[in-house]
C-alpha cells in the first residue's frame, strides 16, 4: 500500500469517528509483530524510541532527526499506517513546519504534537509544564498549512490537565480544534468520568492514551468507542511486554549459566519468517547455479 493509500484509509476511518486501536512500536521487529497482527495503524512512541533507540527517559533528548529517521524505518518495514509522535515540533514555528515536511516525506500518516514547554516530559511522569494556549494555537496553524495533503493528519495534544486541571484541557482542545487539528488528545485524564467529560465537551475526533500504570484508568477499545473516542493509543505496551520477557530470560542465564529453553522464546524459525528469510531463500533458489 503506497504512503498515499495509508493515509487516506486512515483518514476515511477518523472522518467516520470510527475507533482504531493503534499499538505503540518502536522499532523494527516490534513493527512487524504489531503489522502482521493486523492493527489499522501502528504508534510510534517518543517513549519507545527514547529507550530502544537512545537508552534515554522520554524528556526531549531525542531530536527530529531521530525522530524522522526511525518513522522512516517503521514505514518501509510495515504496511499499516504510521501515527507517529513528533514531541513539541521540536522548536519554534519555522521548526514545526519542518516537522510535518520531514515526517510526511518519509510516508507517516498522522503527527501528534503537543502544548508542553521544552524539553518535554513523558504524559504520564510528574513535572510536566505547557506553553501558553495562542502559542499552540499557532503551531497548530502552522502544521496544518505546511503539509502537501489534507489526508496527513494533526493530531493536538494537551498536558494542561495535570497542571492546571480538567476545564483548561477541555478549553485548549476545543481552541486546538478551531485552529484546524484533525483530533484533539487530552492527555492524562484522571478517572473514566473525565474522559466521557471529553467526549461530551469537545467536538472533535479524540485520542485516548493507555498507560499501564500511568495517570488514567485502563478503558477497553469498546468502552472507549462507547464514550466517543476516536483513536485509543496503546504506546508501551510492547516496550513493557519486552522488556519483562528480555529480563526475566536473562535472569534465567546469569542465574542457572543456561538458556530458559524454546518454550519460552520465539522459535527460531518464526524468528526467520518475521525477518524476511523465505523471500531471502526464494531469491536465492531463484538465481542458483
Amino acid at each position: 500500500m503506497s504512503f498515499a493509500d495509508r493515509r487516506a484509509a486512515l483518514a476515511a476511518r477518523v472522518r467516520a469517528r470510527e475507533l482504531t486501536v493503534a499499538p505503540g512500536v518502536f522499532d523494527l521487529v516490534s513493527a512487524r509483530i504489531a503489522d502482521q497482527a493486523g492493527f489499522a495503524a501502528l504508534y510510534m512512541s517518543g517513549y519507545g524510541v527514547s529507550a530502544s533507540r537512545m537508552g534515554l527517559p522520554d524528556a526531549g533528548l531525542t531530536s527530529f532527526a531521530d525522530m524522522v529517521d526511525q518513522a522512516r524505518r517503521l514505514t518501509a518495514g510495515t504496511s499499516a499506517p504510521l501515527i507517529a509522535d513528533a514531541d513539541t515540533g521540536f522548536g519554534g514555528l519555522l521548526n514545526v513546519r519542518h516537522t510535518v515536511e520531514g515526517y510526511e516525506a518519509v510516508g507517516v500518516a498522522a503527527i501528534q504534537f503537543e502544548d508542553q514547554e521544552f524539553p518535554k516530559k513523558c504524559g504520564h511522569a510528574e513535572g510536566r509544564r505547557v506553553i501558553d494556549t495562542d502559542d499552540m494555537v499557532k503551531k497548530v496553524e502552522v502544521a496544518v498549512d505546511s503539509r502537501s495533503s489534507d489526508d496527513f493528519l494533526v493530531i493536538a495534544r494537551t498536558d494542561a490537565r495535570s497542571s492546571l486541571g480538567l476545564n483548561e484541557a477541555i478549553a485548549r482542545g476545543r481552541a486546538y480544534a478551531a485552529a484546524g487539528a484533525d483530533l484533539i488528545f487530552v492527555e492524562s485524564p484522571e478517572t473514566e468520568d473525565e474522559f466521557a467529560r471529553i467526549a461530551a465537551e469537545v467536538d472533535a475526533p479524540l485520542v485516548a492514551n493507555m498507560v499501564e500504570g500511568g495517570f488514567s484508568p485502563m478503558l477497553s477499545a469498546d468502552r472507549l468507542a462507547g464514550l466517543g473516542f476516536t483513536i485509543a493509543l496503546f504506546p508501551t505496551m510492547g516496550l513493557f511486554a519486552a522488556t519483562a520477557a528480555m529480563r526475566s530470560a536473562y535472569g534465567a542465564l546469569h542465574t542457572e549459566g543456561a538458556s530458559p529453553g524454546a518454550n519460552s522464546l520465539m522459535p527460531i524459525g518464526e524468528m526467520h519468517t518475521l525477518m524476511g528469510f523465505d523471500e531471502v531463500w526464494a531469491f536465492d533458489e531463484r538465481w542458483a547455479d
